[in-house]
C-alpha cells in the first residue's frame, strides 16, 4: 500500500467468511470490525475468533438498532462485555454502553431513517468516540455533511466499507500511523482519539460498490425485512428475547 499507514482497519463490515478474509488481505487491511445485523454478541465473538489470524484481526462489535423500525438510530459499539439488544431507546443504549465502558462510534450519520441525527450527536458528543465521515453507501452530499458535523464538534473521524457484500470490503478504511497487536489495542485507540486518516477509493470501483450496496439495502428493507417481521419470529437481539432475561423490558420500544 502507498498510504504510509502502519495499521489499516475497515471499521464496519456485516459479512464474514473466507471470501471476506481474502478480500481484506488483498486490500492490505490489518483488521476488520465485524458487526452483523440481528446477531447476538456471543455468536459474533465466536465467528470473529474463528476468522482472526496473525495476518488479520477480526474485532467483534454490535451495531445496535435503537428506536423503532420506523425511526432506527444505529450506534456501533466495540468492547462490550455483555450483550445489548436492539430496539431499546437511544438513551437506554447509551447508558448501557457507558456502564460497560464501550467504545462508541456513530456510523453513517444523518443517513435515511437509520442514523443518529445532528441533534443526537450534539447531545451525546461526550459519549461518542468517533463519527463516520465517509461511507460508500452515501452520496457525496451525505459525506460532506458528515465531515462538517465532525469538524464542528471536534470529534475524531473514521470510515468503513459498511460491507453487506464481500466484494465491498476494503473499498474504504481508516489508516493509523500506530501499530496494534490486538483488538483491545485498536478499540482503545479509537476511544482515545489516536491520529488516523480516512482513505477511500474513487472512480469506477467506488461507483460500482455504491450501486450494488444500495441495491442490497433495498432488498434488506423490503423482502428481508418482511421475512424478519412476519415469518421468522422474534429476532435473537429483540429486547424481550428470553436470552436477556427481562433486563431490558422497561426500555423496549416495541
Amino acid at each position: 500500500m502507498s498510504d504510509g499507514a502502519k495499521f489499516r482497519v475497515d471499521c464496519h463490515v456485516k459479512v464474514l467468511d473466507d471470501r471476506v478474509v481474502e478480500r481484506a488481505r488483498r486490500a492490505g487491511l490489518d483488521a476488520i470490525v465485524y458487526a452483523p445485523h440481528f446477531t447476538r454478541l456471543p455468536e459474533i465473538r465466536r465467528r470473529a475468533a474463528e476468522y482472526s489470524s496473525d495476518d488479520l484481526v477480526v474485532v467483534p462489535a454490535r451495531e445496535v438498532f435503537t428506536g423503532s423500525w420506523k425511526n432506527r438510530k444505529h450506534v456501533l459499539a466495540l468492547g462490550l462485555e455483555e450483550p445489548v439488544p436492539d430496539f431499546i431507546s437511544l438513551e437506554a443504549a447509551m447508558d448501557e454502553f457507558e456502564r460497560q465502558d464501550a467504545t462508541v462510534l456513530a456510523p453513517h450519520p444523518e443517513f435515511a431513517n437509520v442514523s443518529l441525527t445532528e441533534a443526537d450527536i450534539h447531545e451525546y458528543a461526550d459519549a461518542i468516540d468517533a463519527v463516520e465521515i465517509f461511507n460508500p453507501k452515501h452520496l457525496p452530499s451525505h459525506n460532506r455533511r458528515a465531515r462538517k458535523l465532525t469538524d464542528t464538534l471536534s470529534l475524531p473521524p473514521f470510515t468503513s466499507s459498511y460491507a453487506h457484500l464481500p466484494s465491498s470490503v476494503g473499498i474504504s478504511y481508516t489508516a493509523f500511523e500506530s501499530q496494534f497487536e490486538t483488538d483491545a489495542e485498536l478499540i482503545d485507540a479509537l476511544a482515545d482519539g489516536v491520529a488516523r486518516r480516512v482513505v477511500y477509493k474513487n472512480g469506477l470501483e467506488r461507483v460500482r460498490t455504491t450501486a450494488t450496496e444500495l441495491v442490497h439495502l433495498g432488498y434488506e428493507n423490503t423482502w428481508k425485512k418482511a421475512d424478519r417481521l412476519f415469518l421468522s419470529g422474534i429476532e435473537p437481539t429483540h429486547p424481550r428475547h428470553i436470552a436477556y432475561d427481562g433486563r431490558f423490558d422497561d426500555v423496549a420500544v416495541y
